[in-house]
Protein backbone atom coordinates (compact mmCIF):
# COMPACT_ATOMS: atom_id res chain seq x y z
CA UNK A 1 0.00 0.00 0.00
CA UNK A 2 0.87 3.94 0.32
CA UNK A 3 0.02 6.73 1.96
CA UNK A 4 -1.84 8.73 -1.02
CA UNK A 5 -5.10 6.77 -0.64
CA UNK A 6 -5.52 7.44 2.89
CA UNK A 7 -4.21 11.50 2.68
CA UNK A 8 -7.28 11.02 -0.33
CA UNK A 9 -10.34 9.09 1.68
CA UNK A 10 -9.24 11.09 4.60
CA UNK A 11 -6.77 13.54 4.80
CA UNK A 12 -7.33 14.75 8.13
CA UNK A 13 -5.91 11.34 9.43
CA UNK A 14 -3.15 11.90 12.04
CA UNK A 15 0.43 10.42 10.19
CA UNK A 16 2.67 11.74 12.32
CA UNK A 17 2.53 12.92 16.37
CA UNK A 18 5.85 14.30 17.82
CA UNK A 19 4.97 14.85 21.93
CA UNK A 20 8.62 16.93 21.86
CA UNK A 21 6.79 19.65 20.21
CA UNK A 22 2.89 18.61 19.89
CA UNK A 23 2.63 19.08 16.31
CA UNK A 24 0.32 16.85 14.42
CA UNK A 25 1.11 16.01 10.98
CA UNK A 26 -2.35 14.71 8.91
CA UNK A 27 -1.67 12.08 5.80
CA UNK A 28 -3.00 15.29 3.46
CA UNK A 29 -0.35 17.59 4.87
CA UNK A 30 2.20 14.80 4.48
CA UNK A 31 1.04 13.93 0.84
CA UNK A 32 1.36 17.79 -0.08
CA UNK A 33 4.62 18.00 1.62
CA UNK A 34 5.52 14.91 -0.40
CA UNK A 35 4.32 16.08 -3.86
CA UNK A 36 6.02 19.58 -3.48
CA UNK A 37 9.25 17.68 -2.35
CA UNK A 38 9.26 15.31 -5.61
CA UNK A 39 8.78 18.58 -7.84
CA UNK A 40 12.00 20.30 -6.31
CA UNK A 41 13.95 17.54 -6.46
CA UNK A 42 13.27 17.14 -10.07
CA UNK A 43 13.92 20.86 -10.74
CA UNK A 44 17.08 20.36 -8.62
CA UNK A 45 17.96 18.07 -11.55
CA UNK A 46 17.47 14.42 -9.58
CA UNK A 47 16.45 11.82 -11.98
CA UNK A 48 15.71 8.30 -11.26
CA UNK A 49 18.47 5.97 -9.53
CA UNK A 50 20.16 9.53 -8.21
CA UNK A 51 20.53 9.92 -3.96
CA UNK A 52 19.83 12.30 -1.61
CA UNK A 53 20.91 12.35 2.18
CA UNK A 54 19.26 13.87 5.45
CA UNK A 55 20.83 14.92 8.23
CA UNK A 56 18.02 15.42 10.80
CA UNK A 57 16.76 14.79 14.74
CA UNK A 58 13.42 13.10 14.75
CA UNK A 59 11.48 15.32 13.02
CA UNK A 60 8.43 16.05 10.59
CA UNK A 61 10.52 16.78 7.45
CA UNK A 62 12.04 13.37 7.18
CA UNK A 63 8.88 11.89 6.26
CA UNK A 64 8.11 14.59 4.12
CA UNK A 65 11.59 14.15 2.22
CA UNK A 66 11.26 10.45 2.68
CA UNK A 67 7.99 9.92 0.38
CA UNK A 68 9.27 12.67 -1.74
CA UNK A 69 12.54 10.27 -2.72
CA UNK A 70 10.20 7.33 -3.02
CA UNK A 71 7.99 8.48 -5.53
CA UNK A 72 10.42 9.97 -8.06
CA UNK A 73 12.86 6.83 -8.04
CA UNK A 74 15.99 7.79 -5.68
CA UNK A 75 17.74 6.33 -2.92
CA UNK A 76 17.49 8.03 0.07
CA UNK A 77 20.36 7.92 2.44
CA UNK A 78 19.87 9.15 6.19
CA UNK A 79 23.12 9.87 8.48
CA UNK A 80 23.68 9.58 11.84
CA UNK A 81 23.80 12.55 13.44
CA UNK A 82 26.64 11.69 15.76
CA UNK A 83 29.18 11.27 13.08
CA UNK A 84 31.80 13.44 12.30
CA UNK A 85 31.82 16.16 9.69
CA UNK A 86 35.24 14.00 7.84
CA UNK A 87 32.45 11.05 7.77
CA UNK A 88 29.34 12.51 6.68
CA UNK A 89 31.66 14.16 4.04
CA UNK A 90 33.03 10.42 3.00
CA UNK A 91 29.16 9.52 2.89
CA UNK A 92 27.89 12.25 0.94
CA UNK A 93 30.88 11.53 -1.57
CA UNK A 94 30.82 8.08 -1.60
CA UNK A 95 27.01 7.93 -1.95
CA UNK A 96 27.06 10.05 -5.10
CA UNK A 97 24.18 12.20 -3.29
CA UNK A 98 23.23 15.59 -4.93
CA UNK A 99 21.56 17.23 -2.17
CA UNK A 100 22.47 17.31 1.79
CA UNK A 101 19.04 18.60 3.73
CA UNK A 102 19.92 19.12 7.60
CA UNK A 103 18.30 19.94 10.69
CA UNK A 104 18.61 23.98 11.72
CA UNK A 105 19.77 22.82 14.77
CA UNK A 106 23.09 20.68 12.85
CA UNK A 107 23.91 23.49 10.55
CA UNK A 108 27.56 23.69 11.64
CA UNK A 109 28.01 20.02 11.17
CA UNK A 110 25.99 20.07 8.00
CA UNK A 111 28.19 23.01 6.96
CA UNK A 112 31.95 21.83 7.78
CA UNK A 113 31.07 18.22 6.09
CA UNK A 114 30.01 20.34 2.56
CA UNK A 115 33.63 21.74 3.24
CA UNK A 116 34.67 18.70 2.24
CA UNK A 117 32.09 17.28 -0.11
CA UNK A 118 31.95 18.87 -3.42
CA UNK A 119 28.77 19.42 -6.04
CA UNK A 120 26.91 18.41 -3.17
CA UNK A 121 23.90 21.06 -2.63
CA UNK A 122 22.76 21.81 1.17
CA UNK A 123 19.75 22.76 2.22
CA UNK A 124 18.58 23.58 6.25
CA UNK A 125 15.04 22.53 6.96
CA UNK A 126 13.31 26.46 7.82
CA UNK A 127 16.54 28.80 7.76
CA UNK A 128 19.38 29.59 5.37
CA UNK A 129 23.52 29.68 6.55
CA UNK A 130 25.48 29.93 3.86
CA UNK A 131 26.17 27.40 1.86
CA UNK A 132 22.79 25.78 3.08
CA UNK A 133 19.57 27.41 1.58
CA UNK A 134 16.35 27.31 3.17
CA UNK A 135 14.46 24.07 2.18
CA UNK A 136 10.91 25.18 3.49
CA UNK A 137 10.88 28.43 1.96
CA UNK A 138 12.16 26.85 -1.69
CA UNK A 139 9.37 23.69 -1.38
CA UNK A 140 6.27 26.05 -0.82
CA UNK A 141 6.48 27.56 -4.61
CA UNK A 142 6.08 23.81 -6.07
CA UNK A 143 2.48 22.21 -6.67
CA UNK A 144 1.15 19.87 -4.29
CA UNK A 145 0.00 17.64 -6.66
CA UNK A 146 1.99 14.07 -8.00
CA UNK A 147 4.98 14.84 -10.28
CA UNK A 148 4.49 13.01 -13.78
CA UNK A 149 6.06 9.69 -14.08
CA UNK A 150 6.43 8.51 -10.42
CA UNK A 151 8.51 5.15 -9.97
CA UNK A 152 9.16 3.72 -6.40
CA UNK A 153 12.67 4.71 -4.66
CA UNK A 154 14.00 3.12 -1.68
CA UNK A 155 17.02 3.71 0.59
CA UNK A 156 20.59 3.33 0.63
CA UNK A 157 21.38 3.15 4.74
CA UNK A 158 25.19 2.81 6.12
CA UNK A 159 27.10 1.08 9.26
CA UNK A 160 27.73 3.25 11.60
CA UNK A 161 31.60 3.36 10.87
CA UNK A 162 32.79 2.05 14.38
CA UNK A 163 34.99 -0.57 12.12
CA UNK A 164 36.34 1.35 9.75
CA UNK A 165 34.64 3.72 7.21
CA UNK A 166 31.20 3.62 7.17
CA UNK A 167 29.62 1.64 4.21
CA UNK A 168 26.15 1.74 2.07
CA UNK A 169 24.07 -1.02 1.79
CA UNK A 170 22.56 -0.90 -1.67
CA UNK A 171 19.86 -2.45 -2.30
CA UNK A 172 18.15 -2.61 -6.13
CA UNK A 173 16.13 -0.08 -6.61
CA UNK A 174 12.29 -1.52 -6.88
CA UNK A 175 10.68 -1.70 -10.53
CA UNK A 176 7.07 -2.39 -9.73
CA UNK A 177 4.50 0.29 -8.65
CA UNK A 178 4.17 2.49 -5.63
CA UNK A 179 2.06 0.63 -3.32
CA UNK A 180 3.73 -3.06 -4.12
CA UNK A 181 3.82 -4.48 -0.99
CA UNK A 182 7.66 -4.45 1.17
CA UNK A 183 8.31 -7.04 3.15
CA UNK A 184 7.75 -5.07 6.31
CA UNK A 185 4.45 -4.57 5.41
CA UNK A 186 3.97 -7.89 4.81
CA UNK A 187 5.45 -9.06 8.18
CA UNK A 188 3.40 -5.65 10.01
CA UNK A 189 0.07 -7.50 9.02
CA UNK A 190 0.58 -10.95 8.80
CA UNK A 191 2.93 -11.56 11.88
CA UNK A 192 1.44 -7.85 13.99
CA UNK A 193 -1.47 -7.25 12.43
CA UNK A 194 -0.61 -3.80 11.50
CA UNK A 195 -3.22 -1.68 9.88
CA UNK A 196 -4.95 1.50 9.88
CA UNK A 197 -6.27 1.35 13.13
CA UNK A 198 -2.60 1.04 14.58
CA UNK A 199 -0.87 3.67 17.13
CA UNK A 200 2.62 2.89 16.55
CA UNK A 201 5.71 4.67 18.85
CA UNK A 202 8.74 5.02 17.43
CA UNK A 203 11.61 4.80 20.08
CA UNK A 204 15.04 5.06 18.51
CA UNK A 205 16.68 7.62 16.11
CA UNK A 206 15.25 8.06 12.27
CA UNK A 207 18.67 7.79 10.73
CA UNK A 208 18.67 3.98 11.80
CA UNK A 209 17.26 1.31 9.39
CA UNK A 210 14.64 -0.40 11.14
CA UNK A 211 13.35 2.56 12.96
CA UNK A 212 12.88 4.58 9.28
CA UNK A 213 11.63 1.67 7.61
CA UNK A 214 9.17 0.52 10.03
CA UNK A 215 8.23 4.16 10.49
CA UNK A 216 7.20 4.53 6.75
CA UNK A 217 5.78 1.24 6.42
CA UNK A 218 2.86 2.64 9.36
CA UNK A 219 2.22 5.24 6.69
CA UNK A 220 1.92 2.51 4.44
CA UNK A 221 -0.94 0.94 6.42
CA UNK A 222 -2.57 3.84 7.14
CA UNK A 223 -1.17 3.92 10.99
CA UNK A 224 -0.17 6.79 13.17
CA UNK A 225 3.58 7.62 13.92
CA UNK A 226 3.90 8.76 17.55
CA UNK A 227 7.90 9.73 17.16
CA UNK A 228 9.97 10.16 20.31
CA UNK A 229 12.56 12.56 19.81
CA UNK A 230 15.15 10.49 22.08
CA UNK A 231 14.22 7.75 24.48
CA UNK A 232 13.89 7.98 27.59
CA UNK A 233 12.38 4.79 29.93
CA UNK A 234 9.27 6.76 31.74
CA UNK A 235 8.59 8.82 28.65
CA UNK A 236 7.90 5.60 26.68
CA UNK A 237 5.26 4.15 29.15
CA UNK A 238 3.58 7.65 29.67
CA UNK A 239 3.54 8.02 25.26
CA UNK A 240 1.64 4.37 25.34
CA UNK A 241 -0.55 5.53 27.79
CA UNK A 242 -1.47 9.09 26.28
CA UNK A 243 -1.63 8.03 22.66
CA UNK A 244 -3.26 4.65 23.56
CA UNK A 245 0.07 2.55 21.68
CA UNK A 246 -0.73 -0.40 20.25
CA UNK A 247 2.63 -1.24 18.14
CA UNK A 248 6.34 -0.49 19.28
CA UNK A 249 9.69 -1.55 18.14
CA UNK A 250 12.51 -1.72 21.06
CA UNK A 251 16.04 -3.15 21.06
CA UNK A 252 16.85 -5.00 24.22
CA UNK A 253 18.40 -2.37 26.17
CA UNK A 254 15.31 -0.15 26.08
CA UNK A 255 13.61 -3.32 27.79
CA UNK A 256 16.82 -3.49 30.55
CA UNK A 257 15.47 0.31 31.24
CA UNK A 258 12.20 -0.21 31.57
CA UNK A 259 12.43 -3.10 33.83
CA UNK A 260 15.11 -0.97 35.83
CA UNK A 261 12.33 1.23 36.61
CA UNK A 262 11.60 1.41 40.37
CA UNK A 263 8.27 -0.96 40.71
CA UNK A 264 5.99 1.96 41.49
CA UNK A 265 6.75 4.11 38.40
CA UNK A 266 6.58 0.74 36.10
CA UNK A 267 2.88 0.28 37.71
CA UNK A 268 1.70 3.74 37.57
CA UNK A 269 1.43 3.59 33.45
CA UNK A 270 -1.64 2.08 31.73
CA UNK A 271 -0.28 -0.57 28.76
CA UNK A 272 -3.73 -2.23 28.64
CA UNK A 273 -3.54 -0.58 24.59
CA UNK A 274 -0.67 -2.41 23.21
CA UNK A 275 -1.48 -5.17 21.10
CA UNK A 276 2.59 -6.24 19.57
CA UNK A 277 5.58 -4.98 21.27
CA UNK A 278 8.53 -6.11 18.94
CA UNK A 279 12.19 -5.99 19.36
CA UNK A 280 15.33 -7.12 17.29
CA UNK A 281 19.21 -5.58 16.85
CA UNK A 282 20.47 -7.30 19.43
CA UNK A 283 20.14 -10.94 21.02
CA UNK A 284 17.83 -10.31 24.16
CA UNK A 285 18.98 -12.10 27.55
CA UNK A 286 16.24 -14.51 28.57
CA UNK A 287 15.32 -12.91 31.99
CA UNK A 288 14.91 -9.75 30.38
CA UNK A 289 12.70 -11.02 27.80
CA UNK A 290 11.27 -13.38 30.11
CA UNK A 291 10.28 -10.04 33.10
CA UNK A 292 8.46 -8.19 29.96
CA UNK A 293 6.41 -11.21 28.50
CA UNK A 294 5.34 -11.41 32.69
CA UNK A 295 5.34 -7.97 32.41
CA UNK A 296 3.37 -6.68 29.22
CA UNK A 297 1.77 -10.58 28.22
CA UNK A 298 2.87 -12.92 25.32
CA UNK A 299 2.33 -10.03 23.11
CA UNK A 300 6.61 -9.70 22.61
CA UNK A 301 7.82 -10.66 19.52
CA UNK A 302 11.12 -10.72 17.82
CA UNK A 303 12.84 -10.79 14.36
CA UNK A 304 16.42 -10.48 13.28
CA UNK A 305 17.86 -9.13 10.31
CA UNK A 306 20.43 -6.36 9.34
CA UNK A 307 20.51 -3.16 7.57
CA UNK A 308 21.31 -5.64 4.31
CA UNK A 309 17.90 -7.38 4.85
CA UNK A 310 19.31 -10.74 3.17
CA UNK A 311 16.88 -12.53 5.33
CA UNK A 312 14.23 -12.00 8.56
CA UNK A 313 13.68 -14.85 10.91
CA UNK A 314 10.93 -14.11 13.57
CA UNK A 315 9.12 -15.63 16.43
CA UNK A 316 5.82 -14.83 18.59
CA UNK A 317 5.78 -15.21 22.51
CA UNK A 318 4.45 -18.88 22.94
CA UNK A 319 7.42 -19.83 20.42
CA UNK A 320 9.93 -18.72 22.67
CA UNK A 321 8.62 -19.65 25.54
CA UNK A 322 8.68 -23.02 24.41
CA UNK A 323 12.26 -22.82 22.93
CA UNK A 324 14.24 -19.80 25.14
CA UNK A 325 16.60 -17.55 23.28
CA UNK A 326 15.63 -18.41 20.25
CA UNK A 327 15.50 -15.89 17.39
CA UNK A 328 12.70 -17.52 15.18
CA UNK A 329 12.53 -19.27 11.60
CA UNK A 330 12.71 -17.81 8.69
CA UNK A 331 9.83 -15.70 7.26
CA UNK A 332 12.22 -14.13 4.44
CA UNK A 333 15.04 -16.55 2.87
CA UNK A 334 16.33 -19.70 4.07
CA UNK A 335 18.67 -19.66 7.42
CA UNK A 336 21.77 -21.98 6.48
CA UNK A 337 24.80 -22.90 9.48
CA UNK A 338 27.99 -23.67 7.59
CA UNK A 339 30.80 -24.72 9.30
CA UNK A 340 34.77 -24.17 9.26
CA UNK A 341 34.63 -26.46 6.06
CA UNK A 342 32.16 -24.24 4.52
CA UNK A 343 29.62 -27.28 4.35
CA UNK A 344 25.85 -26.83 5.98
CA UNK A 345 25.75 -28.46 9.34
CA UNK A 346 23.07 -30.54 11.37
CA UNK A 347 20.62 -29.14 13.28
CA UNK A 348 22.10 -28.50 16.87
CA UNK A 349 25.95 -27.42 15.32
CA UNK A 350 27.06 -24.03 15.51
CA UNK A 351 28.78 -22.35 12.90
CA UNK A 352 28.33 -19.07 10.62
CA UNK A 353 24.66 -18.07 10.10
CA UNK A 354 23.60 -17.71 6.52
CA UNK A 355 20.81 -16.70 4.39
CA UNK A 356 20.05 -18.17 0.70
CA UNK A 357 17.22 -16.97 -1.20
CA UNK A 358 16.36 -13.79 0.18
CA UNK A 359 16.96 -10.74 -1.40
CA UNK A 360 20.30 -9.09 -2.51
CA UNK A 361 22.35 -6.52 -1.89
CA UNK A 362 25.71 -5.10 -2.26
CA UNK A 363 28.21 -2.98 -0.15
CA UNK A 364 27.90 0.74 -2.13
CA UNK A 365 31.92 0.84 -4.49
CA UNK A 366 33.21 -1.77 -1.69
CA UNK A 367 33.08 -4.99 -3.96
CA UNK A 368 35.92 -7.13 -1.84
CA UNK A 369 33.46 -6.57 1.48
CA UNK A 370 30.48 -7.74 -0.95
CA UNK A 371 32.34 -10.88 -1.68
CA UNK A 372 33.37 -11.06 1.94
CA UNK A 373 29.46 -11.33 2.93
CA UNK A 374 28.56 -13.79 0.50
CA UNK A 375 29.64 -17.46 -0.09
CA UNK A 376 30.22 -19.56 -3.05
CA UNK A 377 27.10 -20.11 -3.91
CA UNK A 378 25.92 -16.53 -3.13
CA UNK A 379 24.46 -16.86 0.27
CA UNK A 380 24.86 -14.44 2.42
CA UNK A 381 25.44 -13.55 6.13
CA UNK A 382 25.19 -10.80 9.12
CA UNK A 383 28.32 -11.68 10.32
CA UNK A 384 26.63 -13.70 13.36
CA UNK A 385 27.25 -17.45 14.65
CA UNK A 386 24.74 -19.52 15.98
CA UNK A 387 22.91 -23.30 15.27
CA UNK A 388 19.40 -24.30 14.02
CA UNK A 389 17.14 -26.72 15.99
CA UNK A 390 15.61 -29.87 14.78
CA UNK A 391 12.25 -27.62 13.87
CA UNK A 392 14.21 -24.30 12.11
CA UNK A 393 14.52 -22.05 14.72
CA UNK A 394 18.03 -19.87 15.00
CA UNK A 395 19.52 -19.65 18.05
CA UNK A 396 22.39 -17.06 17.74
CA UNK A 397 26.12 -16.89 19.50
CA UNK A 398 27.13 -13.92 19.28
CA UNK A 399 29.01 -11.98 16.72
CA UNK A 400 32.10 -13.37 14.81
CA UNK A 401 34.27 -10.59 14.73
CA UNK A 402 33.52 -10.46 18.47
CA UNK A 403 34.62 -14.34 19.59
CA UNK A 404 37.30 -14.89 22.14
CA UNK A 405 39.97 -17.49 21.96
CA UNK A 406 41.44 -18.09 25.55
CA UNK A 407 43.90 -21.70 25.53
CA UNK A 408 42.32 -22.61 22.55
CA UNK A 409 38.84 -22.45 23.98
CA UNK A 410 35.90 -20.44 21.58
CA UNK A 411 34.34 -18.18 24.02
CA UNK A 412 31.33 -15.82 22.83
CA UNK A 413 31.09 -12.67 24.64
CA UNK A 414 27.20 -12.50 24.41
CA UNK A 415 26.85 -15.22 26.58
CA UNK A 416 28.43 -13.31 29.34
CA UNK A 417 26.94 -10.19 28.55
CA UNK A 418 23.66 -11.59 29.21
CA UNK A 419 24.32 -12.93 32.81
CA UNK A 420 25.83 -10.11 34.08
CA UNK A 421 22.73 -7.45 32.92
CA UNK A 422 21.04 -9.73 35.28
CA UNK A 423 23.16 -8.85 38.27
CA UNK A 424 20.96 -5.95 40.65
CA UNK A 425 24.18 -3.59 40.55
CA UNK A 426 24.96 -3.77 37.04
CA UNK A 427 23.75 -0.88 35.03
CA UNK A 428 25.55 -1.90 31.60
CA UNK A 429 28.26 -4.04 30.61
CA UNK A 430 29.94 -4.79 27.69
CA UNK A 431 32.87 -7.93 27.63
CA UNK A 432 35.89 -8.44 25.10
CA UNK A 433 38.51 -10.00 24.80
CA UNK A 434 42.13 -8.68 25.37
CA UNK A 435 45.73 -10.20 24.64
CA UNK A 436 47.28 -12.19 27.19
CA UNK A 437 51.07 -14.17 26.58
CA UNK A 438 49.89 -17.09 28.26
CA UNK A 439 46.31 -18.15 27.11
CA UNK A 440 46.55 -15.73 23.71
CA UNK A 441 43.37 -13.66 25.04
CA UNK A 442 41.39 -13.13 28.52
CA UNK A 443 38.14 -12.36 29.26
CA UNK A 444 37.62 -8.21 30.47
CA UNK A 445 34.15 -7.41 31.35
CA UNK A 446 34.15 -3.78 31.33
CA UNK A 447 30.90 -2.57 33.94
CA UNK A 448 28.97 0.26 34.59
CA UNK A 449 27.57 0.10 37.91
CA UNK A 450 24.16 0.89 39.00
CA UNK A 451 23.20 3.77 40.34
CA UNK A 452 24.77 4.35 43.52
CA UNK A 453 27.07 1.44 43.79
CA UNK A 454 30.72 1.59 43.94
CA UNK A 455 33.13 -0.25 41.34
CA UNK A 456 35.35 -1.36 43.68
CA UNK A 457 36.96 -4.75 44.73
CA UNK A 458 33.86 -5.80 46.70
CA UNK A 459 31.72 -5.21 43.45
CA UNK A 460 34.26 -7.23 41.52
CA UNK A 461 34.77 -10.06 43.63
CA UNK A 462 30.71 -10.16 43.91
CA UNK A 463 30.24 -10.42 39.91
CA UNK A 464 33.36 -12.98 39.09
CA UNK A 465 31.38 -15.11 42.16
CA UNK A 466 28.02 -14.62 40.26
CA UNK A 467 29.31 -15.66 36.74
CA UNK A 468 31.10 -18.70 38.07
CA UNK A 469 28.33 -20.10 39.40
CA UNK A 470 26.68 -18.96 36.53
CA UNK A 471 28.62 -19.89 33.46
CA UNK A 472 31.67 -21.85 35.03
CA UNK A 473 35.15 -21.01 35.43
CA UNK A 474 35.86 -20.98 31.90
CA UNK A 475 33.16 -18.19 31.24
CA UNK A 476 34.43 -15.83 33.89
CA UNK A 477 35.87 -12.71 33.39
CA UNK A 478 39.79 -12.58 34.11
CA UNK A 479 39.27 -8.44 35.24
CA UNK A 480 37.05 -5.88 35.61
CA UNK A 481 37.10 -2.14 34.51
CA UNK A 482 34.45 0.11 36.35
CA UNK A 483 33.30 2.97 34.62
CA UNK A 484 30.43 5.94 34.31
CA UNK A 485 28.57 4.24 30.80
CA UNK A 486 29.59 2.68 27.81
CA UNK A 487 29.27 4.34 24.46
CA UNK A 488 26.28 3.15 22.45
CA UNK A 489 24.01 4.44 19.54
CA UNK A 490 21.01 6.09 20.72
CA UNK A 491 19.17 2.78 19.37
CA UNK A 492 20.90 1.23 22.40
CA UNK A 493 23.43 -0.59 20.40
CA UNK A 494 26.52 -1.33 21.97
CA UNK A 495 29.71 0.22 20.36
CA UNK A 496 31.69 -2.44 21.22
CA UNK A 497 35.02 -1.97 18.41
CA UNK A 498 35.29 1.42 20.54
CA UNK A 499 36.02 -0.48 23.68
CA UNK A 500 38.06 -3.28 21.97
CA UNK A 501 40.12 -0.45 20.31
CA UNK A 502 40.42 1.43 23.82
CA UNK A 503 41.28 -1.62 25.88
CA UNK A 504 43.29 -3.85 23.71
CA UNK A 505 46.00 -0.73 23.14
CA UNK A 506 49.29 -1.31 24.49
CA UNK A 507 48.86 1.95 26.84
CA UNK A 508 45.53 0.77 28.33
CA UNK A 509 44.90 0.09 32.09
CA UNK A 510 42.31 -2.10 33.55
CA UNK A 511 41.32 -0.76 36.89
CA UNK A 512 38.73 -2.54 38.97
Amino acid sequence: MHPRPFAISDPDRPAIILPATDQTITYGQLEAAANRGAHLLRALGCVRGDGIALLMDNEAAIFDLGWAAQRIGLYLTSISTKLSAADIAYILWDSGARILIASDRLASLAQAALAEADGVQGYLVDTAVDPLKNWSASVVRYPDTPVPNESAGTDMLYSSGTTGRPKGVKPPLPEGPLDAQTALEGMGTALYGMGQDCIYLSTSPLYHAAPLRWAMTIHRLGGTVVVMDRFDAEDSLALIERYRITHATWVPTHFVRLLKLPEDVRARYDHGSLKAVIHAAAPCPVPVKQAMIDWWGPIVHEYYSGTECCGITALSSPEWLSRPGSVGRAVLGRVRIVGENGQEVAPGETGDVFFSDGPTFTYHNDPDKTAAAHNDRGWATLGDVGHLDADGYLFLTDRRSFMIISGGVNIYPQEIENCLITHPQVADVAVIGVPDEEMGENILAIVQPAESVDGDAALTEELTRFVRTALGGVKTPRAFVFRADLPREPTGKLMKRRLIDEYRAPAATMRG
